[in-house]
């Protein structure tokens, strides 16, 4: 059974930083794609980043150059860097592998 579970959500003023982490259990992490997604109250699901297994990196522009997206096979975990936090990055972002869903982790940008 796959398990993800993602961390390292929490409240941060704008200009801040945060670090999600993704953890995943019962899967070949290393042989799939990963991505991150975020879904805002009242908005639909929308994709922030991938890294391929290949190490191909992607990512929404209103996140570009401020996200980063890195992993680490060893410990079956993806991260999510974020960086110059802005209010309208708040949201619940999850870590997708292949059809599997993390339960999500908030992330609020407030001063």
């Amino acid at each position: 059974q796959v398990q993800l579970v993602e961390s390292g959500g929490g409240l941060v003023q704008p200009g801040g930083s945060l670090r999600l982490s993704c953890a995943a259990s019962g899967i070949d992490f290393r042989s799939y794609n990963m991505a991150w997604h975020r879904q805002a109250p009242g908005k639909q699901r929308d994709w922030v980043a991938t890294l391929t297994s290949g190490g191909y990196k992607a990512y929404a522009d209103s996140v570009k150059g401020r996200f980063t997206i890195s992993r680490d096979n060893a410990k079956n975990t993806v991260y999510l860097q974020m960086n110059s936090l802005q209010t309208e990055d708040t949201a619940v972002y999850y870590c997708r592998i292949a059809d599997n869903w993390g339960q999500g982790t908030q992330v609020t940008v407030s001063s």
